[in-house]
Parts: C-alpha cells; structure tokens; sequence
C-alpha cells in the first residue's frame, strides 16, 4: 500500500513511517520543515526513514495537489500541524494557516483523490477543562481552552463534513501526551531532561498538582496503524495509556533513568493549560483490538537511553 504520511520529518511522524516502511508499505513524506524547533533534529529524523520526500508546505493548495496528482496514494496518515499550547498564544497565525487552511486544502485534495482512509491527528486538547475524567470520545468538546485545541476540533468537524458529503472514510485520533524517543523538544521530557543533565531548574507548573496520560511512541503507532488498516466512514478515537500519572511522580521516573536529582522551580498554572488528561480507551480496544500499556518506568528508561546518545550526555 502506498501511504502519504504529512508532518513526516515530526515525531510522531517518523516513526509512522518506519514502521509502515518495515511492514513492506510505501511511504511519501510531506514536511514543510518548519522552524518552530529544531530543523536539525527533523532532518536527522528523515535520515531514519527511505521515503520519497517532499519539502512541502500543507498551507500551499496548489503544492499539495500536485503530490497528490502524482503520487495517487491509497491511503493518507495526516500528522502535520503546528503544534504546542502555550505557543498558540504567541503566534496564532501560525495556527491558522496550518491547522485550518492547511488541513482545508488536505480535505480537497482527499476529495479529488480518494484514498482508502484518511488517519488525522486530533489532541486530548480538545476537551478542554471537562472535568469529568476519564474523557470518552462522547464527551462534549465544545469548549477549548487554547486555539490550538479549537482549531483540532475544527479538524475533527471539517474531516465529519467531508466524510458525509463525499463519501470520504475519515478517522481522527486524540493522541495523549506522546513521549519516547526522537520527542519534540519544546514537550515536558525533552525540556525536563535537558534541565536535569545541565543543572537548570524545571518550571513546575500548577505547583506540581497536575497529571498527566502519558502515552509512548510505540504504543501510539501501533494504535495509529490499526486504525488505519481500517476504514471506517467517520469515527474518532483516543490514544492514550490511560494511566494519568502526577507531575511529580512523573519527574522523579524521570530522575530515576537519567541517575540524576532534579531542581525544581513551582509555578503557577499557565493559561490554556489543563490539570489532568486521562484517555478512555473502550472504544478504541473495541474498534481495533488494542489498548497502549507501556509503563511510564519502561518507556522513560528507553527516552533517557536515546537522549543521552543523541545529546552526547555522558
């Protein structure tokens, strides 16, 4: 099967790619390469992965028609966004143009031509300050506490319109706090670790009392992959480990892989911030038969034994 995989130089991104390249799959890559962080570690990311690889902004129509044109892929796993809470804050703009005139052009593109799926990435985000835990795909989603949640659940209604006018099989996922290996440097392991190996305080917000449903890389393409070995005509799914785990209890696992103390630096809760995340996972077990379970002691251990190698810590 050929698979366009966007956002395919980002985290969640490569990895996708790798295993669908180890299954025997096609891939076609599409990152704008943007600089929101680090452009050396995308590349160093697309060095993992032989895919046929296009330098392509989503937010440019004319762009995406033409890898769409030519390429003809059978299926499409949609990961490229501008991602990050508190940076919505800062630059909206950013957020606008590639989470919904990018994602708009997607659509069309899909519309034109048909795969056989279309895999989005949605966010846990998009429940907002729900307060009832844990969060079930039925709960109301209708209001966002950040644009960049509103802007997923845009997504999550733009791909629904689609998927009923056009006959398009659309499936989002609401990744939970994603961690591992190749991780984003603007997340809480990236910016904890390196804090942790140079003697810098962490910035602990909300004092501490927050958590977290802290879902690992390997769990999350698996669950990515399920679903889109499986179209449905419109449906969405949480990915998460359902297993929130306290901030606290969360740097001091982190702590323990690094063989280091950290200091930390309370703070208090940051706008368009949430106190807990916390997936319901019963719907995507029924759907596709798997549930995330990586333990949180597992998984930072083999984050830690990448960071160390990629950073050089010693």
């Amino acid at each position: 099967m050929k698979v366009l995989v966007t956002g395919v130089a980002g985290f969640i991104g490569m990895h996708c790619a790798q295993r669908l390249l180890a299954r025997g799959d096609e891939v076609v890559g599409i990152d704008n390469l943007s600089p929101y962080y680090s452009v050396e570690l995308k590349r160093d990311r697309l060095r993992q992965i032989a895919v046929r690889f296009f330098e392509t902004d989503i937010a440019d129509a004319s762009a995406l028609e033409n890898v769409f044109r030519d390429e003809k892929p059978e299926a499409v796993l949609h990961l490229a966004a501008q991602a990050g809470v508190r940076y919505s804050l800062e630059n909206p703009a950013s957020y606008v143009q590639a989470n919904l005139v990018g994602f708009a052009n997607l659509l069309e593109c899909c519309r034109r031509h048909p795969p056989r799926h279309l895999v989005f990435a949605s966010s846990s985000s998009v429940y907002g300050s729900n307060r009832k835990l844990p969060w079930s795909e039925g709960d109301n989603v209708d209001h966002p506490v950040s644009l960049y949640a509103a802007t997923k659940k845009s997504n999550e209604l733009m791909a629904h319109a689609y998927s009923h006018l056009y006959a398009l099989p659309a499936t989002g996922l609401r990744y939970f706090t994603v961690y591992g290996p190749w991780g984003r440097p603007d997340m809480s392991p990236m910016l904890f670790a390196a804090a942790i190996m140079e003697g810098r305080p962490i910035q602990v917000f909300n004092h501490g009392d927050m958590q977290r449903d802290f879902t690992y890389i390997d769990d999350v393409v698996e669950g990515t992959l399920r679903v889109l070995d499986r179209p449905s005509p419109y449906a969405v799914f949480n990915i998460g480990n359902h297993q929130p785990v306290s901030l606290l209890d969360y740097i001091g696992e982190l702590e323990r892989a690094l063989g280091k103390k950290a200091t930390l630096e309370m703070k208090p809760m940051q706008p368009g911030d949430v106190k807990a995340t916390y997936a319901d996972t019963r719907a995507l077990q029924q759907a596709v038969g798997f549930v995330p379970s990586t333990q949180l002691r597992d998984g930072l251990a083999r984050f830690a034994g990448w960071f160390r190698n990629y950073y050089g810590y010693r």
